[in-house]
This record gives C-alpha cells, structure tokens and sequence, in this order.
C-alpha cells in the first residue's frame, strides 16, 4: 500500500500545527516549512477544518491551529480522511473486477496484511508522532524541508 501525497501534506499540517500551538499559522508559512505547494494545501487544509482537526480563522490576521489535542488525533483517522480506500489489492474492494477472485487464496493474506497495518496505525497519534519535538521545532524553524523532484528524483526548493 501506498498513501497518497495529499495524506503525506495532511499529517505535514498536522505536524507543523502541532509543534507550533501557541500561535496561527498560515498557509503560505507551511507550504515554505514543510516543502508543499500551497495549492495542495488549500485543500488539505479544507478537509482538516472540515473534518474538525483544525480550525481556521478568515482575514488579515487568521491563520490556522490545530482545533483538537495531539493526543485525540489517531493516525488511522486520518487516513481515513484522506485517502479514497485502503484495500492493497484489487480483491479487497467491494465491486472488484478480479477473474480469479473465487479460487485466488492471496485475498486472504492481503486482508490480513492490510488490517495489520490498519491495527497498528490505530494505536498511534499526533502526539506520538511529537516525540523529538525539539528536531521537529529544528527542522520547521530555520530550515526549509527540500523537496524531492519526482520526475528526476533530484532534491529542489
């Protein structure tokens, strides 16, 4: 299974906010730290106040902060959020297409597979994900997170 990197940027977000509670943030402040375009941000940042993770307040002196505790926020919430399914395979899905799907055993494993992963994710929050809060406050401070080029896989600003 792969997440997508709309749920990468979500917990980005999540992140930054989290690490940044005493003050609002704006969209163009992470886009910078976390190495997002603020076009997917937009919309990440949507879902997130629409969801009630976050809440975000209009005009010259808004900005965004996390509306829940770190603690309250669980990884596989988010997840959930974010991504469209979470079936690893084909065979998973409600309507799936698979020819062999009636003697193909695999089904089985990638569903044990896949409720593992949801498993362990259920047991971790943000504010799991906030151990090293000094590193993280390191790396959003100063520092710009580099981007990764996809198509050359080169680093970029």
């Amino acid at each position: 299974m792969q997440l997508t990197l709309y749920t990468d940027y979500s917990f980005r977000v999540l992140l930054y906010l989290s690490v940044n509670r005493d003050r609002l943030c704006t969209i163009a402040e992470i886009s910078e730290r976390c190495a997002a375009t603020q076009n997917h941000l937009v919309k990440v940042v949507h879902n997130l106040g629409r969801e009630g993770y976050i809440q975000t307040m209009r005009g010259r002196t808004g900005g965004i902060k996390l509306k829940k505790e770190p603690e309250q926020i669980n990884l596989t919430e988010i997840i959930r959020c974010t991504e469209v399914n979470l079936n690893i395979a084909e065979c998973l899905r409600e309507h799936n297409k698979c020819h062999i799907i009636d003697v193909c055993k695999i089904k089985y494993i990638f569903k044990e597979a896949q409720d593992q992963f949801i498993q362990t994710l259920d047991r971790y929050t943000i504010a799991d994900l906030l151990k090293d809060k000094a590193q993280l406050n390191d790396i959003f401070g100063d520092n710009i997170i580099r981007r990764m080029d996809r198509s050359t896989g080169t680093d970029g600003i």
